[in-house]
């Protein structure tokens, strides 16, 4: 191995290294924000919770109760709708963000790999060219193969959005 190809290699390892590092400091961003959200929609609970229970024993009478109670499942379905849309919206930027470094480091692999093959057909000894005519083959159709899961992951995405959105919109139909 010369050092050229060496550098390469290392260079490679680096860039694939950052790579994940990049994507699990990406993780952790979204993780932070969903648990951030979490203790945010906890705390209100709680001050909502203790002011329900306050006007509950200050009621004078049974339709005051009643009332009350009736005047909370509003807001409720309304939180929640509003929960869920900041979660699906912390996900779908986790996904975006994992699928976008993803494709960078396919690209980079695609690249590199063709770039070996290259080098092997210019060294390759004479009758060789089968065999190296079969790994490209292969490479060509890891790309494909890659490529159709990335559109079909990509489609998938879209239809959940539009489920996620259709279920908010008959959600608030509904009310």
């Amino acid at each position: 191995m010369s050092t050229p190809d060496l550098k390469q290699s290392v260079a490679a390892q680096k860039a694939s290294l950052e790579a994940m590092f990049d994507a699990l400091n990406k993780a952790l961003a979204s993780i932070e924000k969903l648990a951030s959200l979490n203790l945010r929609i906890f705390q209100s609970t709680i001050a909502r919770s203790q002011e329900i229970a306050t006007r509950t024993l200050s009621t004078k009478d049974l339709r005051e109760l009643f009332e009350l109670q009736a005047g909370q499942a509003q807001p409720a379905v309304e939180k929640a709708q509003s929960y869920w849309r900041d979660v699906y919206e912390i996900e779908s930027s986790a996904l975006a963000d994992l699928t976008e470094t993803l494709d960078e480091q396919f690209k980079r692999y695609q690249h590199d790999w063709q770039a070996l093959l290259e080098n092997l057909a210019k060294n390759a000894p004479a009758g060789s060219e089968a065999a190296l005519s079969a790994w490209k083959s292969a490479i060509e159709t890891a790309s494909a193969t890659f490529e159709t899961a990335r559109k079909s992951t990509k489609q998938a995405a879209q239809i959940a959005e539009g489920n996620v959105t259709a279920a908010l919109e008959a959600t608030t139909e509904v009310r």
